[in-house]
Formats: structure tokens, sequence, C-alpha cells
């Protein structure tokens, strides 16, 4: 039985900059307009969808009657990946139209306001995209779970086949030869299932737990990130000076872009600094059975962790004892105490 390891830590992801985006994302080049570059707008119509039509179908109609079930999820959760996407490509966009929109208002105060509210825009489409491809480390791990139901189906298909058989033969030939020698086999088959059984219900409830660990963690991630942006986002709206004016009259001069700066600057390093602090998943699986298959050093438990009884207090068996000495060879002692001890 393969040996089933714990899950691991979960690791925020990032992702490169597309089109040297000026977003927070970006990192080295820093900047805090979207505006100087008109190819910066991404078209979801030019890239896609993320997989072929072949890509698609594969697997699909000759999967296992028990991982049908877990197919068509992992290919549902493909679409919900796909969609958010696209709903980040589309929120970058929009984040670029209301940047191009404030540059021909002809008011200053809109002018750079809208600009700036495009970055965190653009930035909070950027985390959108970071998060589908999170969701697709998800969606890997199922996998796992998917391609061990696939194996198990053969062995349960043989164990039914083979009492089929047998309840045939003693309805139509009792006395038949062939019934014994069926009857081995079953038992053989049986004992291959009960480990094929075994091995699905241990991949399955670790992987399960793996993967929505995985899920929720980046879930947490992109809301947390989101809500960075957003609040960022209200601040700079205050910047806004919304009094009335009367007819004739002008708004106040805006001289609130430095402010407006280092708004943006503080949802940059507030990004940056972020920290996964949520309720950790335990694991029971690292158990010294699954360590040991695994080739992994085993705990000792505390009950065996006891200085090991001197070479003499050892029994020694006549074949190991050395003439006139009553001892057992080095060798051989140290290999009984070590597996005493483990």
């Amino acid at each position: 039985m393969p040996s089933i390891n714990p899950p691991p830590a979960y690791t925020p992801r990032t992702i490169p900059s597309q089109n040297n985006s000026s977003t927070m994302s970006s990192g080295r080049n820093r900047s805090f307009s979207l505006r100087g570059s008109k190819s910066r707008s991404v078209s979801t119509s030019s890239t896609g969808s993320r997989r072929g039509f072949f890509s698609s179908l594969k697997g699909g109609p000759d999967q296992p009657q028990l991982s049908k079930r877990l197919y068509r999820l992992i290919k549902s959760e493909n679409h919900v990946i796909n969609a958010y996407e696209n709903a980040g490509r589309e929120r970058i966009n929009v984040a670029t139209q209301l940047s191009e929109w404030g540059e021909q208002c002809g008011d200053d105060t809109i002018s750079d306001l809208s600009d700036k509210l495009g970055v965190l825009l653009s930035e909070i489409g950027t985390q959108e995209m970071m998060h589908a491809q999170s969701l697709e480390d998800y969606r890997v791990i199922l996998k796992a779970i998917r391609n061990t139901e696939a194996s198990v189906q053969p062995s349960r298909d043989n164990k039914a086949r083979i009492q089929e058989e047998i309840a045939r033969l003693k309805y139509k030939d009792p006395q038949s030869s062939r019934i014994m020698q069926l009857e081995q086999e079953l038992v053989r088959a049986e004992a291959e299932n009960l480990v094929a059984e075994a091995q699905l219900i241990n991949m399955t409830r670790s992987k399960l737990k793996e993967a929505y660990a995985q899920h929720f963690a980046v879930v947490i991630e992109r809301c947390e990130k989101q809500a960075i942006i957003a609040k960022q986002g209200r601040k700079l709206l205050n910047l806004l000076d919304d009094t009335p004016i009367m007819p004739g009259s002008k708004p106040a001069p805006y001289d609130k872009e430095r402010e407006a700066r280092v708004i943006l600057k503080e949802a940059e390093d507030a990004i940056k600094d972020w920290t996964e602090n949520f309720e950790e998943v335990t694991s029971q699986v690292a158990h010294p059975a699954f360590l040991s298959k695994a080739g992994l050093p085993v705990p000792i438990p505390p009950t065996l962790q006891q200085t090991p009884p001197p070479e003499d207090d050892l029994e020694v068996h006549p074949a190991f004892r050395s003439k006139g000495k009553g001892k057992a060879p080095e060798s051989s002692v140290r290999d009984r105490r070590q597996v005493a001890v483990v």
C-alpha cells in the first residue's frame, strides 16, 4: 500500500505581471497609474479557454463507474476556475476603462482619482486570477482520489465476476470441479480487494482533507486581500470633494494627489505583507505504519525510549555463542536490539 503524506502547509501563490502591468502585484516597476499603455487592456476573447476541446473529452465516457461522479465534480470545478479567470480579466479591462474615462473628463480631481481607483480595481482583478490558479492546485489533489477510485474498480469487478460464475455453476452443475478452483480464486480476489478498499478509504479521507484545506485557504487569502484593497478604495473616495457649486463658479483646486499616492502605497505594502492566519487543519496520517512504508524515520514511543539492557542480559541463541564467552557476535546483538526498540 503506498504511503500517504500529511497535508502540506499552505503557501500563498504569486502571479507574474502581465504586459508590464503597473498594478501593485508587479513588484519591481511600481506605478500609481494605469495610463500610458493602451495595450494594457486584457481581452478575454484573445485568450479564450485555458483548455482545449480534446482535453475536455479526455477520460469522460471511459471513466469507471466508481469514479464518474468525482470526474464530473472535477470538470465542473474546471468551469468555476475559468469563470474566475474571465472575471479577473474583465475586472482589469473595466479598471483601464475607468482610468481612460476619467482622463477625458476635463476635471483634475476626477482624472487623478479615477486613475488611482483603476489601479485598485486592476489589483482586485489580478487577485481573482491568482485565486483561479490556486484553485487549480486543489483540483489536482481531487484527481488523486479519482485515480484511486478508478484503480479500485477492476478489483471490485473481478470479485463480482468470480462470485457470479460460482453461483452460475452451483445452479447448473453443482458437482463441477471448477467450483473449487473458482472459490480459491475468489479468496485471492477478496484479499486483493481488501487491500484496494483500504487504500481507497485512506486516500479519500486524507486527500479530501488536504484538498479542501487548500481550497478554503485560498478563499480566505482572496477575501482578505480584496478586503484590504476595498478599504483603501474607500479612503480614496474621501479625497473626492463633492461639495455642490453654484453656476459660474469652479470647484476648489485639487491638491490631494500626494495623499492618494500614499493610500496606494499603503495598499501595496499591506498586500505584500499579508500572512495567513487561520485555523490549522491537522492530519493523523503520519502513523508509524505509513512512515515506515514511506522510508521516513519512525518516532520511538516514550515507553520504548529507554536504555537497552546490557549485552550479557540478552538471551543469546546457542548458534551465535562464541566459544568460552557465552556472548553473541556484536553485530547480531545490535541487530536484535534495534528490532526490540523499533
